[in-house]
């Protein structure tokens, strides 16, 4: 690994750590040359699909853009970043378990869904309103009220 301050080519590894349930590593280094130390972290790189949009254009899978999402439907709950990065891995690693070369943000939005109905109703609520793309009131209201029957979900007030 090379120095970011001096550039030279031979560090040393004085600690490694594993972060988020072994899935990167986090490793303090020091340069032989000008001594600083400084702190790497790596990551298992792994392959999402691409996303087809609701207009048909495909993009790349944003981590950064998912995570977003979920962090404003959960704005002012009682979530904490950790619960969220938790689902978010969790979501990451569905999408990866099917397999796809690309996936809809339709079936992303609904795996979204399935963990934030079971984190905080409120969260989905607010998620479902916006990815579901409600044409008026009743709409909504209807597709609460059955996700309550099926859900279990009682106290939402409906």
């Amino acid at each position: 690994m090379k120095c970011p301050f001096c550039h030279h080519n031979d560090t040393k590894v004085l600690d490694s750590r594993l972060l988020q349930e072994g899935l990167s590593v986090r490793r303090r280094r020091k340069c032989s040359h000008c001594e600083r130390r400084f702190t790497t972290y790596e990551k298992i790189e792994i392959s999402m699909p691409m996303v087809i949009k609701n207009d048909g254009r495909r993009e790349p899978y944003i981590r950064e853009k998912l995570f977003s999402g979920i962090e404003k439907a959960s704005q002012k709950r009682p979530v904490s970043t950790e619960q969220l990065e938790h689902i978010l891995n969790n979501i990451e690693r569905d999408i990866q378990e099917k397999n796809y070369r690309e996936i809809s943000t339709k079936q992303v939005g609904k795996i979204v869904m399935m963990y934030l109905r079971h984190l905080d109703p409120v969260a989905y609520v607010r998620f479902a309103s916006v990815y579901s793309n409600f044409q008026d009131i009743e709409e909504f209201v209807n597709k609460l009220q059955d996700q309550e029957k099926n859900s279990g979900i009682s106290h939402i007030g409906l």
